[in-house]
């Protein structure tokens, strides 16, 4: 797979590369392999354990190392651009800051999420406590070798450095503490970390089961990065929160104040140091969220998917967050308040138009499915009449 893997890259940078600049090998890593090859929950769907995920992240990692290589030989001189990968993360925050094992609990989870791909990217091999938990709890399950994959000395090298920017995805934050899995035959990437998640009742959760609003997690994470790795290049790919009604609500002030609140805790990280370079809110438009389907609403415009033409709303957030773009920053106070005034005159406007799409969907079915059946059942039913009129004349 890993050659597979380039032979479509190259593919792209050939086709593609005298416009395209900023690529990017993998989105989310962790998803394709946890949730891909350890839980099932997402395509292909495997339930591998305990070894899976270890070993799709692994191949994930050759791939990309050998897709940056390919750029870096073949097309970097000639194209100018750059390749990265984007990792998602979540901070991780002690539960108790003076515990010492809450804040090695707290580590290994960073280490565990974004850690596992970005530490053999940016140093040659996986964190070390990575292989130290993962090679005791396989040793304890009698396993004559680590469940988590090891890289050659050539292999290190290889990987090492395969990284021109770091694409990072954050939406939300966990308290961590210590907790001991007795390792059994059911031992799981999960259970491999030693540690328990833990949530505050007060923080937001508009969205999402799994994501709360924790801005100041964002900084963390920014700054361990920075700490890390050596402060690379970074570019923001997704940062933003889903809505957990079901009806239709296009005033969306928690989707505004999450922004507000993640890009400045993003703001203080750049003061701090730390080399961010871009920004994208997550997401456009409502979209395809993994298992979830079209359920969860991430989208600055609302779509109407039951509509076949899938007509387009703006949200309340779309003027928002056109207004931090056009300034810069965030508007002050007198704009804000007329920008309020004219979001809920378009939030109005535009419910009245999605309450008319029900109608507007009733009446594309009788037009589209009522009329030619009834239509067909009267052509039949006179060519029957017409078939018996004639055979009483005969």
């Amino acid at each position: 797979m890993v050659n597979y893997f380039n032979d479509y890259a190259n593919l792209c940078f050939e086709r593609f590369g005298n416009r395209v600049k900023h690529w990017i090998t993998f989105n989310n890593p962790w998803s394709v392999a946890v949730e891909g090859y350890e839980t099932g929950e997402h395509a292909p769907g495997l339930k591998l354990r305990g070894t899976g995920a270890y070993r799709a992240a692994h191949h994930i990692i050759k791939a990309h190392a050998k897709v940056w290589h390919t750029y870096d030989n073949q097309w970097r001189n000639k194209q100018n651009g750059v390749v990265g990968i984007s990792l998602s993360g979540d901070w991780g925050e002690p539960v108790d800051i003076t515990n010492q094992k809450d804040i090695e609990a707290a580590e290994r989870y960073v280490q565990f999420y974004m850690g596992w791909f970005a530490t053999p990217i940016f140093h040659g091999d996986y964190p070390q406590v990575m292989k130290d938990f993962v090679g005791r709890k396989s040793a304890q399950q009698g396993l004559g070798t680590s469940r988590l994959p090891t890289f050659s000395s050539q292999e290190k090298s290889y990987v090492k450095g395969t990284c021109d920017f770091l694409g990072v995805g954050h939406f939300t934050t966990r308290y961590i503490t210590q907790k001991s899995h007795h390792t059994g035959r059911g031992s799981t990437y999960f259970t491999d970390r030693d540690l328990a998640e833990l949530v505050d009742p007060r923080w937001p959760d508009p969205g999402s089961e799994w994501l709360y609003s924790v801005p100041w997690g964002f900084r963390r994470l920014l700054n361990f990065i920075k700490t890390q790795y050596g402060n690379p290049m970074i570019y923001i790919t997704e940062n933003g929160v889903s809505e957990k009604m079901r009806c239709t609500e296009l005033c969306d002030d928690w989707r505004m104040q999450y922004y507000k609140d993640y890009i400045n805790e993003m703001l203080k990280a750049i003061r701090d140091g730390v080399n961010v370079k871009g920004y994208t809110a997550w997401s456009l438009l409502d979209k395809f969220e993994w298992d979830e389907g079209f359920s969860e609403r991430f989208g600055l415009y609302y779509v109407d998917f039951k509509n076949k033409n899938k007509p387009r709303y703006p949200k309340a957030s779309v003027q928002y967050f056109k207004q931090i773009i056009n300034f810069n920053g965030f508007p002050n106070q007198r704009e804000v308040e007329d920008w309020k005034r004219k979001a809920l005159e378009m939030c109005s406007t535009s419910n009245q138009l999605l309450a008319a799409d029900p109608l507007t969907s009733h009446m594309e079915m009788v037009t589209e499915i009522v009329v030619p059946t009834v239509c067909t059942l009267c052509i039949l039913i006179s060519a029957i009449f017409l078939m018996f009129l004639l055979s009483r004349r005969n």
